[in-house]
């Protein structure tokens, strides 16, 4: 016999945490307790720091979820969902000792996130390429960079590249300088299918980031996408071969193959289209948030995306409206039209973007000061429960605001 829950949240990172602590909140708000249960289901008991994970010592870039959530009285079961009946209400899973089990939900919040995209197209991407998508994957590149000084001295030894040059490549690129050591004498190449480093970051911020990437000494392909990757170097479509023991992919990410068994229209990423208040269309028990949704931001026609400023709101809404539609409370539609970026370019500092036009606003060592403390600070969430459920209010300060706050704090 399957289990029965109230709402039911699928994944455990930004949008899945904070989706559970919003229900939570509303939940506690309205003395219902004891009426409706909140359930989180992942594959491991902690919220993985992902915008970290281009930074050394990757071991320790979690956040340990099970204390929290037994404080707030949010049910935990750690295992991986296999399968996905909207018809029946109903998913599968298995947890880590192998054992299946069903669940039955009322309202189902899908927070799965994203996997970066390998694709197939780039032979060889499978077995020869690390990335930086997970812990384990980071964790793995870190014991491998650490390990290159034990091999002889070689081009292929002592040259890095990084396949992609858009946030997550810019950013694992110029933190890797300070990682190797300046006695390393490692090549950093990045590089890019397109004519332009960090093409989706726009012009605004793009001359830092080549001075930046100037100044550290990272050598940049661009035009040219990667075509092969072998076990002695990099295939680019120009014609040229990379030889390196390190190639780095970091192109492209796509929503997680859930997704795919929820029948509703999807963007290119295959996320799933929602609606104002994060609901599927086809289901009006289901939910997606975070790295999941194709969601609309204001009315400029901007969707969220696959970030964790998009996710920490993203997840307070999905919650909040999942517990108010049980409820009968009033739902909120999901609005974010303040956007801003803040890239990390190691040991140069970072620079700091406002509004979707990228207009650059600090960079440098301001930029860093504000980069650490969103890395360090803000996007952890509070470890005392109902500090915890107080913050999951939905309608919390605009990045605009955070910005002005957090320049006045590092100043």
């Amino acid at each position: 016999m399957a289990l029965q829950r109230d709402i039911v949240i699928i994944g455990a990172g930004f949008a899945g945490v904070w989706s559970a602590l919003a229900a939570k909140r509303l939940i506690s708000l309205s003395n219902k307790q004891r009426d409706l249960q909140v359930v989180v289901i992942a594959p491991e008991p902690f919220l993985a720091i992902r915008p970290r994970l281009y930074e050394a010592d990757v071991a320790t870039m979690n956040h340990p979820l099970r204390d929290l959530f037994d404080s707030a009285g949010i049910q935990f079961i750690q295992a991986t969902v296999h399968n996905i009946d909207t018809t029946g209400n109903t998913i599968q899973f298995q947890s880590t000792t192998g054992t299946k089990a069903s669940i039955k939900y009322k309202r189902l919040i899908l927070a799965a996130g994203s996997q970066v995209v390998r694709p197939q197209t780039v032979a060889g991407i499978q077995k020869h390429a690390f990335d930086i998508d997970t812990i384990s994957a980071a964790s793995k590149l870190e014991y491998h960079l650490d390990r290159l000084p034990t091999f002889p001295p070689s081009q292929s030894r002592d040259t890095i590249v990084i396949c992609g040059a858009g946030f997550t490549g810019l950013e694992l690129a110029t933190e890797l300088p300070k990682r190797l050591g300046e006695k390393s004498g490692a090549r950093i190449i990045l590089v890019e299918g397109a004519d332009e480093v960090g093409p989706e970051l726009g012009p605004g911020p793009r001359p830092i980031i080549r001075q930046a990437l100037e100044a550290l000494g990272v050598e940049v392909r661009l035009g040219s996408p990667v075509t092969e990757i072998d076990a002695s170097g990099v295939h680019l479509a120009s014609g040229e071969y990379i030889e390196t023991m390190t190639a780095v992919w970091t192109a492209g990410m796509r929503a997680t193959p859930l997704t795919q068994q929820i029948t509703g229209a999807k963007d290119t990423l295959g996320r799933l289209q929602v609606d104002q208040y994060l609901r599927v269309p086809t289901y009006q028990q289901v939910y997606a948030t975070g790295d999941a949704a194709y969601a609309l931001v204001d009315t400029e026609g901007h969707h969220a995306l696959m970030s964790c400023q998009h996710a920490l709101v993203l997840g307070r809404v999905s919650g909040h409206n999942a517990a108010a539609d049980l409820l009968d409370e009033s739902m909120i539609v999901y609005s974010q039209p303040a956007y801003n970026t803040c890239l990390d370019l190691g040991a140069f500092g970072a620079v700091v973007t406002s509004g979707w036009a990228r207009e650059v606003k600090v960079s440098g060592e301001v930029g860093k000061k504000v980069k650490t403390y969103i890395n360090q600070k803000l996007i952890y969430p509070p470890n005392d429960a109902k500090e915890a459920i107080n913050a999951a209010d939905p309608k919390i300060a605009s990045s605009d605001e955070l910005l002005t706050e957090m320049l006045i704090t590092v100043q």
